[in-house]
This record gives C-alpha cells, structure tokens and sequence, in this order.
C-alpha cells in the first residue's frame, strides 16, 4: 500500500503540474483577449458573465492591496514555471488578496494591471474520498491476490499434512505430487521416497517375524517333546516346562508388538460383549476375582482380534503384578460406560486392580518397551511389552490411553475409544 502511494503520487504529480498549468494559462489569455477586443459599453455584462458561468473574477491590481503568499502546496513550484514561461516573468500568483480567499493570478492589458481570481476547487487534485476509494480497490486487490498466492502456497501443505497424518494412522498414502516450486517438488518427492522405505521396512519386518516364529518356535517345540520323552524328576520337568513357556510367551509377546493393525479391517465391534468373554474368561483363572459394570450393546470401530488382545494384556497385567497387598487374590474391575467427550461421545473402557500401583514419577516408563516397575509392581517374568503393545493398538483405533492410580490403592487404566456410527 505505501509502495502503490507513492507511485501514485508520483505519477499524478507530472500531469496534475501540467494540467493546471494549462488552465490557469488558458483561462488568463481567453479572459484578457475577451476584456481587449470587447467594447467598453460591454465590459460590464462580460465580467458578470464570467463570474456567473466560469467563477472568474476580475479585479484591478493595486499597489495598496494586502497580498498573501501563493498557496501552499508541493506542486505551485512547478505551476509558477510553467505559467510564467507563456504569461511573463512579472505574472504574480497568490491565495489570499484583500481578505478574500482564492487563486489569485495577476495579467496586464496595456499599461493597466489586473487581478485574476479562480476557485480553488477548480484547482484541486483527488479528494480524500477519491483516495480512499483508490485505496480501497488496491486494498481489495492486494488482499485477492495475498489469498491466491497463500492458497498456492499453503495447498502443497495441506497436502502433506493430511498424508503424513494418514501415515500416523497406519494408512499409505497417496503419492504427492512433484510439481510446483523447487522447495514443494523436493519435500514431496522425500515424503513419496520415505512412504516407500517404510512400506519397504514394513514388509521386511514382516518376513523377518515370519522367520523368527518358524525358526524359534520349532526347536522350542522340539524341546518341549524331548522334555516330555525324558526321564526326568517332576521338579526338573516342571521347571523346564515353565522355562520354555515363558520363551513362547515372550516371543509371542514379539510377534503382538511388531505385528501392524490394518485400518482397512476396521468394522464395527460389539465391545460390551468383547469385555464380556474376556472377564469370564479371567474369572476362571486361579487367584483371580473379577468385577463388572459392564454397559450393553456399545459399539466401536476397531479390529477384533487386536482389541480382544489389548483386553487380555490388561487384564494379564492386572493378574501379574495387581495382587492385594497381603493376600494371594487378584481384585480386577473391567467397566464400560459411554462419556461426552470434546470430540463427541466416546465408548469408556477401565480396567482396575488393587495391588501396590506404580510411583507417580515412574507412571510414564509403564508404556515404553522393555519397561516393567518391578520396584512397584511385584517380580515378573516377561519381555515388558504388554503395556506398549497396548499403547501401540490403542492409538491405531484413533483411541486415547489414560494410566494412573487408582484412589486407595492399585493401577487404573481407561481407553477412550470412538463409537462406531
């Protein structure tokens, strides 16, 4: 804006000089010609003529006349040259003459001097209306133009939000289009490259677990055969066998971690019943004591096999370290119940125990791999993936996790998933 200004002023500045120079030329050389060449007798209903018609007045040019410099304006410099190149060097400008306000040009006819008055609208340049009626076109312009150049710029964005959004949820997205400016094509053809190698990764991994259940599973398999066909102490045996079954849990626990949850599977999943099978399934375990509030026929969007197994982790988990202090049972709460959420109504799932619960400033390495709080939670065997698998799906069903302790004591653990429509 103050750019188009100047330059508008700048502009105006050379025609605006010239035009008034002109006019007030013209009008003093037709005026004095038409004073000359009319008879005396006339004069009188010409001058009222121009002042009727044209706002010129005409008035003789005393040496007693109180005369006040020429108007103040960046232009009159100018206009002083150009008028007196054509009218004389002695031409005489002003704009106030005996108290009466106007522009003020001083002619001869003869040896008699005289004193030309115009109005200054005549005069003017662009009004403030004028300019605020430029300035806001120009405004108006500049700020089509802003939005079409941000839209040029922030679509490219958009477009690599919304992919890299998708990739968060495990979706592939679409290449991105390697057009536009030198920046846009670079940052699109590395997001197109880096979706390949994860897709790339991905498909490794997937070859590489194959593997490691094959070649880890058959000699435990193997071993646990031998082990049933020695001849070994019932000690020894069992020690064995619990030694192997930990092995099989703990690469299954592998297996469940690494293993992607494929939205395109997603369907609509009863999980008031899910919660149901799997709380009479804990019920039945030794140790264990198992309360429900349970709401009916609630339906979310997910992968059954992946929500039955964040389900059993939880509860497993509870199992393992959520004993009451003092007592060799496992208490475990499982309820559901719908919430109003900011982002609508969200199916509430919480699972409880009552064992010793977790240091408040170690509650955060619960959900990292690897992790168990022994210190808190009790001696265990296991890889430390159970949390991190269920953290892992958990955000994959575009669900929130919630972990902390429980008042009077234990672990409580809420998922907030969305309903299904």
């Amino acid at each position: 804006m103050a750019s188009w200004i100047g330059m508008i002023n700048r502009v105006q500045r050379g025609p605006q000089v010239e035009q008034t120079a002109q006019l007030v030329i013209s009008v003093v050389t037709i005026t004095r010609a038409a004073l000359t060449h009319s008879a005396p007798e006339l004069r009188r209903e010409l001058l009222f003529e121009l002042v009727s018609n044209e706002g010129i007045r005409i008035f003789p040019l005393e040496d007693s006349d109180l005369v006040d410099p020429p108007p103040d304006n960046p232009l009159m410099p100018e206009i002083e040259r150009i008028v007196k190149d054509k009218l004389g060097a002695d031409t005489r400008f002003s704009s106030r003459v005996g108290g009466v306000a106007g522009f003020w040009i001083s002619f001869n006819i003869d040896d008699d001097k005289y004193w030309l008055m115009l109005e200054r609208e005549r005069l003017s340049g662009l009004t403030g209306v004028q300019w605020l009626g430029w300035a806001t076109v120009v405004g108006v312009l500049s700020v089509l133009g802003a939005a079409l150049i941000s839209s040029l710029v922030n679509l490219p964005l958009a477009r690599l939000t919304a992919a890299a959004r998708e990739i968060a949820q495990g979706k592939r997205p679409s290449p991105l289009p390697e057009k536009g400016s030198k920046e846009i094509i670079e940052a699109n053809r590395s997001f197109n490259q880096m979706v390949d190698d994860l897709q790339q990764v991905e498909s490794d991994r997937a070859v590489i677990l194959a593997g490691i259940s094959h070649d880890l599973r058959t000699p435990l398999a193997r071993m646990q055969l031998e082990l049933e066909m020695a001849q070994l102490g019932n000690e020894a045996r069992e020690g064995m066998q619990s030694d192997i079954a930990q092995m099989d849990a703990i690469i299954g626990q592998f297996l469940d971690y690494a293993k992607p949850t494929e939205t395109a599977t997603f369907v609509p999943i009863d999980i008031s019943g899910l919660l149901e099978d799997s709380a009479r399934a804990a019920e039945r375990l030794p140790g264990m004591k198992v309360k429900c509030e349970i709401a009916r026929d609630i339906l979310v969007m997910g992968n059954a096999t992946d929500l039955r197994r964040v389900i059993n982790n939880l509860i497993e988990n509870a199992r393992r370290y959520g004993q009451t202090p003092g007592t060799d049972v496992t208490e475990i709460d499982i309820s559901l119940r719908v919430k109003p959420t900011g982002h609508g109504k969200r199916a509430l799932i919480e699972v409880q125990d009552r064992g010793p619960g977790v240091p408040a400033d170690q509650i955060e390495q619960l959900l990292k791999p690897f992790t168990r709080m022994d210190t808190a939670r009790g001696q265990a065997n296991g890889a430390g993936l159970g949390l991190a698998i269920v953290e892992r799906v958990v955000s994959r069903h575009h669900a929130e996790l919630s972990v902390g302790n429980r008042e009077g004591g234990g672990l409580r653990i809420q998922i907030a998933m969305p309903l299904a429509e």
